[in-house]
């Protein structure tokens, strides 16, 4: 009986191998719970792009370039947001995720012959690209994508230049503005509920793609003025081949789920029960000043009032330094030698500072300070989602002084400066609620219309909170606003990009070492090398802006 139930186990074996060996066994090795690439509806894939496109966007323009730009400071962990101390932390791994996922998106709406889908994928296509290049200079664009394909080359890409980097940016955008020319009823799939921009609207995707070409030809405009200029006409020429984005209702703004602290706004106090991150962002000294100096009336959206006023009061008894009445009276002698701001609405941490937990007599030089004596940010910014809370990635006020300035220059783009200006104020001020004040705010000094590129760049700078990196963008080309840097910076003026990170140079060293040999040093780059975060790239190369 063993002998025979060993015989009939064996033949069973070899019954069961001769079963399996009959199967493909690339079939055998497939998740049947996964999603097989080769098939797989792009929407799939779309949502996710969309989304890590708006974490990036506003993880960059709420954090460090908002402190470059002095729309905030830190009074804790500051290094790399008051002082810019990055020295290669910076990465671009995560942009090239979203872009390769991108690519997929793309490929197999091409085999689907899914037209809409396609030209949502060359819109982020060149807003990942060209944020890639705003902040380095030289960049893997025309190689990259290609790992899977293997070979040396497309797994250590070359790089491009900025200038041909931006050149296939408008070549895509303009193949985007054909793709999504027609009415969402006449595309074979539309993304629906996975485009968390536009719900599957076409025409909005189409704006923003010609208002991303203003963009873009403005940002070369230093550099090749003959190019921008005539790209720009040819879009203002033709508003129904070029719609661009002029109501907010269009504005290319990201709403956060708020479902966990991943897809919730930066820095929330929701998810972080100490409000560390919330608290240790305070409003800048900078940013604040111009807002009170201007009586705009967005700082109170923006920021909390201080909790309690420093009074300075000479009729107080030597020694005094008591909290009465919600207010924190001194007596002169109690701030000899203190930098103290006693404006009891407002008050902004001053950059860069040496020790800024302690400033304005703080009764707490802790990291993320508790001070009462300065301006927090507004409560909103506690939250994880809202109706304020949204990755900005590109809005009708960003395009109305776009056109300002393009008028300025004397180009045409049918209407005034002064009326492009007034219209990009109004859509800012619309975008944060306060419209009831714009005809007040617009007659008054310094808003009023002055016929000055500062002026114009200065109200983009105000209108770009929370999206700071392309107020750096414009503070490159133009000086403007006019800023400077803190007593603890590690240089005496702005950075102007990115370091190449260090997984690069060692990874990717031959092209990298290339790309960095094309950067022009300054007398600002000191012990960095030609990698500095104060060399220039292309586009700002040959000219004495911004310093």
């Amino acid at each position: 009986m063993k002998n025979r139930s060993i015989k009939i186990f064996a033949l069973g074996i070899l019954l069961a191998s001769a079963l399996f060996s009959c199967k493909d066994l690339t079939v055998l090795n497939q998740n049947p719970n996964g999603i097989n690439p080769l098939t797989a509806n792009p929407n799939l894939v779309m949502s996710t792009v969309l989304t890590e496109t708006g974490k990036s966007f506003v993880n960059l323009g709420y954090q460090d370039l908002a402190g470059v730009m002095q729309h905030t400071q830190k009074d804790g962990w500051s290094g790399g947001h008051n002082t810019y101390e990055w020295g290669g932390s910076q990465s671009w791994a995560s942009y090239y995720d979203i872009l390769r996922n991108n690519q997929y998106v793309y490929d197999r709406s091409v085999t689907l012959n899914w037209e809409m889908h396609q030209g949502i994928s060359l819109v982020i296509k060149s807003m990942m690209f060209g944020l890639i290049t705003d902040l380095w200079g030289d960049a893997p664009y025309s190689a990259a994508l290609k790992g899977a394909d293997g070979g040396t080359a497309n797994t250590f890409p070359a790089y491009d230049s900025q200038e041909a980097i931006y050149t296939g940016i408008l070549a895509d955008l303009e193949k985007a503005n054909t793709l999504l020319s027609k009415n969402a009823v006449e595309y074979t799939s539309t993304p629906g509920t996975a485009d968390v921009y536009y719900q599957g609207n076409p025409t909005k995707w189409r704006k923003l793609a010609n208002s991303l070409m203003l963009r873009f030809y403005m940002r070369i405009s230093t550099k090749k003025p003959d190019v921008a200029k005539a790209g720009i006409e040819k879009i203002m020429a033709n508003a129904v081949q070029y719609p661009i984005i002029t109501a907010i209702a269009d504005d290319a703004a990201m709403p956060f789920a708020g479902n966990s602290n991943d897809d919730s706004w930066p820095a929330n106090a929701v998810y972080d029960a100490s409000a560390s991150n919330y608290r240790r962002l305070k409003m800048a000294a900078t940013f604040v000043n111009k807002l009170l100096e201007l009586k705009d009336p967005r700082i109170a959206v923006w920021a909390n009032k201080v909790q309690i006023p420093l009074v300075v009061d000479a009729n107080l008894p030597k020694g005094t330094d008591k909290i009465e009445n919600g207010k924190r009276y001194l007596s002169p002698d109690k701030v000899v030698g203190r930098d103290v701001n006693t404006n009891p609405d407002y008050v902004g941490l001053p950059t860069g500072l040496i020790g800024g937990a302690s400033y304005n007599l703080s009764p707490t030089a802790e990291q993320a300070a508790n001070n009462p004596h300065v301006s927090w940010l507004n409560d909103i910014y506690k939250q994880a989602k809202g109706p304020l809370l949204r990755s900005r990635m590109m809005s009708a006020a960003e395009v109305r002084f776009i056109l300002a300035e393009a008028a300025l220059k004397g180009w045409s783009v049918a209407g005034a400066a002064k009326t492009h200006y007034e219209a990009g104020v109004k859509a800012s001020l619309d975008t944060w609620g306060t419209t009831a004040a714009y005809a007040t705010y617009i007659t008054q000094k310094g808003v009023a219309y002055e016929g000055t590129l500062k002026q114009i760049i200065e109200q983009k700078w105000i209108s770009s909170w929370t999206a700071a990196q392309e107020a750096w963008f414009d503070y490159r080309r133009t000086g403007f606003p006019e800023l400077t840097v803190g007593p603890a910076s590690i240089r005496k003026v702005l950075p102007v990009r990115f370091y190449y990170m260090l997984d690069e140079r060692n990874l990717n060293k031959i092209n990298t070492e290339a790309a960095m040999s094309k950067l022009e040093s300054t007398i600002h780059t000191e012990a960095d090398g030609k990698n500095s975060a104060w060399s220039k790239p292309w586009l700002l190369q040959g000219g004495s802006k911004p310093w």
